[in-house]
Protein backbone atom coordinates (compact mmCIF):
# COMPACT_ATOMS: atom_id res chain seq x y z
CA UNK A 1 0.00 0.00 0.00
CA UNK A 2 1.11 3.57 -0.88
CA UNK A 3 1.23 5.65 2.18
CA UNK A 4 -1.29 8.31 0.36
CA UNK A 5 -4.13 5.21 -0.41
CA UNK A 6 -4.76 5.56 3.59
CA UNK A 7 -7.78 8.27 2.63
CA UNK A 8 -9.37 5.22 0.61
CA UNK A 9 -9.60 2.28 3.57
CA UNK A 10 -12.86 1.93 5.05
CA UNK A 11 -13.53 2.87 8.21
CA UNK A 12 -16.09 0.99 10.14
CA UNK A 13 -13.88 -0.36 13.52
CA UNK A 14 -11.39 1.03 16.08
CA UNK A 15 -8.74 -0.90 14.29
CA UNK A 16 -9.02 0.37 10.60
CA UNK A 17 -9.64 3.96 12.11
CA UNK A 18 -6.30 3.52 13.97
CA UNK A 19 -5.14 2.28 10.76
CA UNK A 20 -5.93 5.51 9.11
CA UNK A 21 -5.00 7.37 11.93
CA UNK A 22 -1.64 6.51 12.05
CA UNK A 23 -1.04 6.29 7.59
CA UNK A 24 2.29 8.22 7.03
CA UNK A 25 2.43 10.42 3.46
CA UNK A 26 5.15 10.26 1.09
CA UNK A 27 6.44 13.44 2.55
CA UNK A 28 7.12 12.10 6.16
CA UNK A 29 8.56 9.02 5.07
CA UNK A 30 10.89 11.03 2.95
CA UNK A 31 11.64 13.10 6.16
CA UNK A 32 12.17 10.17 8.32
CA UNK A 33 14.33 8.64 5.89
CA UNK A 34 16.78 11.92 6.41
CA UNK A 35 16.12 11.29 10.05
CA UNK A 36 18.96 10.34 12.66
CA UNK A 37 18.69 8.28 15.88
CA UNK A 38 16.40 7.41 17.25
CA UNK A 39 12.21 9.20 18.34
CA UNK A 40 11.07 9.33 21.79
CA UNK A 41 7.67 10.31 22.27
CA UNK A 42 6.81 11.52 25.80
CA UNK A 43 3.24 11.74 27.07
CA UNK A 44 2.43 8.96 24.06
CA UNK A 45 -0.81 7.60 26.10
CA UNK A 46 -2.90 10.77 25.62
CA UNK A 47 -5.24 11.75 22.76
CA UNK A 48 -2.84 11.71 20.13
CA UNK A 49 -0.07 9.86 21.20
CA UNK A 50 -0.55 6.68 20.08
CA UNK A 51 -1.47 7.33 16.42
CA UNK A 52 1.72 9.62 15.99
CA UNK A 53 4.06 6.97 17.79
CA UNK A 54 2.64 4.71 15.21
CA UNK A 55 2.96 6.57 12.42
CA UNK A 56 6.56 7.78 13.20
CA UNK A 57 6.91 3.19 13.55
CA UNK A 58 5.42 3.02 9.83
CA UNK A 59 7.33 5.94 8.57
CA UNK A 60 10.98 4.40 10.08
CA UNK A 61 10.08 1.56 8.45
CA UNK A 62 9.00 2.54 5.09
CA UNK A 63 11.71 4.89 4.95
CA UNK A 64 14.06 1.73 6.12
CA UNK A 65 15.27 3.79 8.95
CA UNK A 66 16.30 1.29 12.11
CA UNK A 67 16.19 3.70 14.37
CA UNK A 68 13.92 2.86 17.31
CA UNK A 69 10.45 4.83 18.30
CA UNK A 70 9.83 4.64 21.99
CA UNK A 71 6.68 5.19 23.65
CA UNK A 72 6.42 6.86 27.14
CA UNK A 73 3.43 7.46 28.90
CA UNK A 74 1.90 6.37 32.60
CA UNK A 75 -0.44 3.86 30.12
CA UNK A 76 -3.02 3.81 32.61
CA UNK A 77 -5.36 2.11 29.58
CA UNK A 78 -2.96 -1.09 29.84
CA UNK A 79 -4.64 -1.89 26.26
CA UNK A 80 -3.02 1.00 24.60
CA UNK A 81 0.74 -0.10 25.55
CA UNK A 82 0.17 -3.37 24.26
CA UNK A 83 -0.93 -2.25 20.76
CA UNK A 84 1.92 0.07 20.40
CA UNK A 85 4.11 -3.13 21.27
CA UNK A 86 2.17 -5.37 18.72
CA UNK A 87 2.76 -2.01 15.85
CA UNK A 88 6.76 -2.68 16.63
CA UNK A 89 6.92 0.62 18.91
CA UNK A 90 8.98 0.21 22.50
CA UNK A 91 7.40 1.08 25.19
CA UNK A 92 8.36 2.49 28.85
CA UNK A 93 5.70 2.91 31.70
CA UNK A 94 6.57 6.03 34.28
CA UNK A 95 5.36 9.03 35.67
CA UNK A 96 7.90 12.26 34.59
CA UNK A 97 7.49 13.80 37.46
CA UNK A 98 9.39 11.36 39.13
CA UNK A 99 12.75 12.61 38.09
CA UNK A 100 14.45 9.40 38.63
CA UNK A 101 12.59 7.82 36.07
CA UNK A 102 13.23 10.91 33.48
CA UNK A 103 17.01 10.38 33.76
CA UNK A 104 16.55 6.55 33.19
CA UNK A 105 14.80 7.11 29.63
CA UNK A 106 17.01 6.13 26.91
CA UNK A 107 18.89 8.77 24.70
CA UNK A 108 17.21 9.54 21.85
CA UNK A 109 18.48 12.17 18.92
CA UNK A 110 14.67 12.99 18.57
CA UNK A 111 11.97 13.96 20.90
CA UNK A 112 8.22 14.28 20.56
CA UNK A 113 7.07 16.65 23.59
CA UNK A 114 3.19 16.08 23.77
CA UNK A 115 2.66 16.23 27.66
CA UNK A 116 0.21 18.63 29.03
CA UNK A 117 -3.02 19.34 30.80
CA UNK A 118 -6.56 20.81 29.76
CA UNK A 119 -9.17 19.05 30.41
CA UNK A 120 -9.72 20.04 34.66
CA UNK A 121 -7.95 22.58 34.65
CA UNK A 122 -10.30 25.27 35.86
CA UNK A 123 -10.20 22.57 39.37
CA UNK A 124 -6.71 22.11 39.79
CA UNK A 125 -4.57 25.22 38.79
CA UNK A 126 -1.56 23.95 40.67
CA UNK A 127 -1.39 20.37 39.33
CA UNK A 128 -2.02 22.38 35.86
CA UNK A 129 0.86 24.21 36.13
CA UNK A 130 3.31 21.93 37.24
CA UNK A 131 2.03 19.30 34.19
CA UNK A 132 2.14 22.32 31.92
CA UNK A 133 5.36 23.94 33.08
CA UNK A 134 7.79 22.13 35.48
CA UNK A 135 7.78 18.63 33.48
CA UNK A 136 9.19 20.74 30.52
CA UNK A 137 11.82 22.34 32.30
CA UNK A 138 12.48 19.14 33.57
CA UNK A 139 12.36 17.27 30.13
CA UNK A 140 14.44 20.10 28.47
CA UNK A 141 17.42 19.99 30.84
CA UNK A 142 17.32 16.11 30.12
CA UNK A 143 17.23 16.26 26.98
CA UNK A 144 19.29 19.28 25.87
CA UNK A 145 20.98 17.19 23.82
CA UNK A 146 18.60 16.32 21.79
CA UNK A 147 16.22 17.68 18.90
CA UNK A 148 12.59 18.43 20.21
CA UNK A 149 9.25 19.30 19.17
CA UNK A 150 7.04 20.23 21.51
CA UNK A 151 3.14 20.64 21.21
CA UNK A 152 1.21 23.70 22.19
CA UNK A 153 -2.19 25.21 21.43
CA UNK A 154 -3.65 28.34 19.70
CA UNK A 155 -5.61 29.08 23.14
CA UNK A 156 -1.82 30.92 23.89
CA UNK A 157 -3.21 33.97 21.45
CA UNK A 158 -6.66 34.14 22.46
CA UNK A 159 -9.57 35.35 20.85
CA UNK A 160 -9.54 37.48 17.57
CA UNK A 161 -12.08 39.33 15.36
CA UNK A 162 -13.67 36.01 13.35
CA UNK A 163 -13.08 38.18 9.84
CA UNK A 164 -9.59 38.49 10.37
CA UNK A 165 -7.39 35.28 9.16
CA UNK A 166 -6.41 34.20 12.33
CA UNK A 167 -3.51 34.61 14.56
CA UNK A 168 0.01 34.31 13.08
CA UNK A 169 3.03 32.96 14.44
CA UNK A 170 4.34 36.43 15.06
CA UNK A 171 1.32 38.01 17.10
CA UNK A 172 2.00 38.55 20.66
CA UNK A 173 0.64 35.88 23.12
CA UNK A 174 -2.94 37.17 24.57
CA UNK A 175 -3.62 34.11 26.76
CA UNK A 176 -7.13 33.78 29.00
CA UNK A 177 -7.00 31.68 31.69
CA UNK A 178 -4.77 29.73 33.69
CA UNK A 179 -4.34 27.22 31.10
CA UNK A 180 -3.50 29.01 28.38
CA UNK A 181 -0.97 30.76 30.41
CA UNK A 182 0.46 27.21 31.64
CA UNK A 183 0.54 26.57 27.87
CA UNK A 184 2.56 29.66 27.09
CA UNK A 185 4.48 28.94 30.19
CA UNK A 186 5.32 25.51 28.56
CA UNK A 187 6.34 27.13 25.25
CA UNK A 188 8.66 29.63 27.33
CA UNK A 189 10.77 27.00 28.75
CA UNK A 190 11.27 25.51 25.84
CA UNK A 191 12.67 28.80 23.91
CA UNK A 192 14.58 29.66 27.35
CA UNK A 193 16.41 25.66 27.33
CA UNK A 194 16.19 26.42 23.31
CA UNK A 195 18.39 29.63 23.53
CA UNK A 196 20.76 29.02 26.65
CA UNK A 197 21.72 25.44 25.50
CA UNK A 198 21.69 25.60 21.69
CA UNK A 199 18.52 22.95 21.97
CA UNK A 200 16.81 22.38 18.32
CA UNK A 201 13.71 23.38 18.91
CA UNK A 202 10.34 23.25 17.31
CA UNK A 203 6.34 24.34 18.75
CA UNK A 204 3.29 23.86 17.56
CA UNK A 205 0.38 25.63 18.00
CA UNK A 206 -2.36 23.10 17.34
CA UNK A 207 -6.10 23.67 17.07
CA UNK A 208 -8.49 21.92 17.03
CA UNK A 209 -7.21 18.16 16.21
CA UNK A 210 -10.29 16.10 15.13
CA UNK A 211 -10.71 12.27 14.73
CA UNK A 212 -13.89 9.94 15.04
CA UNK A 213 -13.91 9.30 19.02
CA UNK A 214 -13.68 13.03 19.77
CA UNK A 215 -12.80 16.58 18.68
CA UNK A 216 -15.35 19.10 18.13
CA UNK A 217 -16.47 17.92 15.09
CA UNK A 218 -17.76 14.79 16.84
CA UNK A 219 -19.31 17.31 19.78
CA UNK A 220 -21.48 19.25 17.08
CA UNK A 221 -22.61 16.01 15.59
CA UNK A 222 -23.58 14.56 18.53
CA UNK A 223 -25.45 17.37 19.52
CA UNK A 224 -27.58 17.07 16.35
CA UNK A 225 -27.64 13.47 16.55
CA UNK A 226 -28.93 13.52 19.94
CA UNK A 227 -31.31 16.74 19.18
CA UNK A 228 -29.83 18.56 21.22
CA UNK A 229 -28.89 22.05 20.89
CA UNK A 230 -25.61 23.09 18.90
CA UNK A 231 -23.92 26.44 21.02
CA UNK A 232 -22.71 29.56 18.71
CA UNK A 233 -21.17 31.43 21.59
CA UNK A 234 -17.80 30.19 19.88
CA UNK A 235 -19.26 30.36 16.52
CA UNK A 236 -16.13 29.68 14.17
CA UNK A 237 -13.61 27.07 14.89
CA UNK A 238 -10.45 25.75 13.36
CA UNK A 239 -10.73 21.79 12.97
CA UNK A 240 -7.77 19.83 11.12
CA UNK A 241 -8.05 15.73 11.00
CA UNK A 242 -6.03 14.18 13.78
CA UNK A 243 -3.96 11.70 10.95
CA UNK A 244 -2.89 15.38 9.37
CA UNK A 245 -2.15 17.32 12.41
CA UNK A 246 0.21 14.18 13.58
CA UNK A 247 1.48 14.00 9.95
CA UNK A 248 3.00 17.44 9.94
CA UNK A 249 4.16 17.24 13.87
CA UNK A 250 6.87 15.14 12.60
CA UNK A 251 7.65 16.43 9.74
CA UNK A 252 8.21 19.48 12.02
CA UNK A 253 11.35 17.42 13.55
CA UNK A 254 13.62 18.96 10.45
CA UNK A 255 12.63 22.41 11.33
CA UNK A 256 13.47 22.43 14.78
CA UNK A 257 16.38 25.48 15.48
CA UNK A 258 17.86 27.70 17.73
CA UNK A 259 15.87 29.73 18.45
CA UNK A 260 12.50 27.94 18.37
CA UNK A 261 10.86 27.24 15.39
CA UNK A 262 7.26 28.08 15.58
CA UNK A 263 4.57 27.05 13.76
CA UNK A 264 0.53 27.05 13.59
CA UNK A 265 -0.91 23.66 12.60
CA UNK A 266 -4.85 23.39 11.59
CA UNK A 267 -7.24 24.27 9.01
CA UNK A 268 -6.43 26.99 6.29
CA UNK A 269 -10.42 27.42 6.72
CA UNK A 270 -12.61 28.87 9.60
CA UNK A 271 -14.78 26.58 10.18
CA UNK A 272 -18.65 28.09 11.26
CA UNK A 273 -20.38 26.01 13.77
CA UNK A 274 -23.83 26.84 12.41
CA UNK A 275 -23.15 25.63 8.94
CA UNK A 276 -21.40 22.13 10.34
CA UNK A 277 -24.85 21.46 12.23
CA UNK A 278 -26.85 22.16 9.31
CA UNK A 279 -24.68 20.01 7.23
CA UNK A 280 -24.58 17.44 10.00
CA UNK A 281 -28.74 17.36 10.10
CA UNK A 282 -28.59 17.20 6.32
CA UNK A 283 -26.44 13.71 6.70
CA UNK A 284 -28.20 12.65 9.57
CA UNK A 285 -31.76 14.18 8.51
CA UNK A 286 -32.96 15.99 11.44
CA UNK A 287 -33.37 18.98 12.36
CA UNK A 288 -30.38 21.45 13.48
CA UNK A 289 -31.12 23.05 16.84
CA UNK A 290 -28.77 26.00 18.35
CA UNK A 291 -28.48 28.33 21.32
CA UNK A 292 -26.36 31.74 21.69
CA UNK A 293 -25.31 33.93 18.84
CA UNK A 294 -21.89 34.22 17.19
CA UNK A 295 -19.85 36.52 18.68
CA UNK A 296 -17.38 38.78 16.48
CA UNK A 297 -14.40 36.99 18.20
CA UNK A 298 -13.11 33.46 18.27
CA UNK A 299 -10.24 31.37 18.96
CA UNK A 300 -8.78 31.29 15.26
CA UNK A 301 -5.14 30.59 13.75
CA UNK A 302 -3.60 31.28 10.56
CA UNK A 303 -2.11 28.18 9.31
CA UNK A 304 -0.30 29.74 6.52
CA UNK A 305 2.81 29.18 7.76
CA UNK A 306 2.31 25.21 7.77
CA UNK A 307 0.57 25.25 4.78
CA UNK A 308 3.59 26.65 2.77
CA UNK A 309 6.19 23.73 4.17
CA UNK A 310 4.02 21.15 4.24
CA UNK A 311 0.93 21.72 1.29
CA UNK A 312 -3.05 22.17 2.98
CA UNK A 313 -4.13 19.77 5.48
CA UNK A 314 -5.25 16.89 3.04
CA UNK A 315 -8.54 15.56 4.38
CA UNK A 316 -11.12 18.11 3.70
CA UNK A 317 -13.93 19.17 5.77
CA UNK A 318 -16.40 17.48 4.19
CA UNK A 319 -14.86 14.33 4.25
CA UNK A 320 -14.56 14.59 8.03
CA UNK A 321 -18.18 15.70 8.07
CA UNK A 322 -18.75 12.69 6.48
CA UNK A 323 -16.43 10.14 7.97
CA UNK A 324 -18.09 11.52 11.49
CA UNK A 325 -21.43 11.15 10.72
CA UNK A 326 -21.47 7.67 9.55
CA UNK A 327 -19.48 7.23 12.74
CA UNK A 328 -21.77 8.55 14.75
CA UNK A 329 -24.47 7.18 12.93
CA UNK A 330 -23.31 3.46 13.30
CA UNK A 331 -22.95 3.97 16.94
CA UNK A 332 -18.64 3.99 16.85
CA UNK A 333 -17.11 4.58 20.20
CA UNK A 334 -16.08 8.04 21.43
CA UNK A 335 -14.37 8.86 24.46
CA UNK A 336 -17.18 11.17 26.26
CA UNK A 337 -14.11 13.94 26.36
CA UNK A 338 -15.91 16.94 25.04
CA UNK A 339 -13.70 19.43 23.76
CA UNK A 340 -15.51 22.60 25.36
CA UNK A 341 -14.32 24.80 21.97
CA UNK A 342 -17.53 26.75 23.38
CA UNK A 343 -15.60 28.09 25.84
CA UNK A 344 -15.10 31.97 26.41
CA UNK A 345 -13.67 32.70 29.43
CA UNK A 346 -10.58 30.29 29.26
CA UNK A 347 -11.38 28.22 32.25
CA UNK A 348 -11.97 24.26 31.27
Amino acid sequence: MRPSDYASLPIDSARSLERALSEPSVALVECVARLEGDLIVLGAGGKMGPSIARMARRAFDLAGNRGRVIAVSRFGDEAVAASLQEHGVDVIGGDLFDRRFLDSLPEARNVLYLVGMKFGAAGALAQTWASNVYVAGAVANRFCASRIVALSTGNIYGLVPVTSAGSSETDTPAPLGEYAMSALGRERIFEHFSRSLGTPTAIVRLNYATELRYGVLVDLAQAVFRGQSVPLAMGYVNVIWQRDACDFILRCLEHASSPPFIVNITSAERVSCREVGEQFARLFDREARFTGVEQGTALLSDASRAIGLFGPPPTSLDEMLAMTANWIERGGATWNKPTHFQTRDGKF
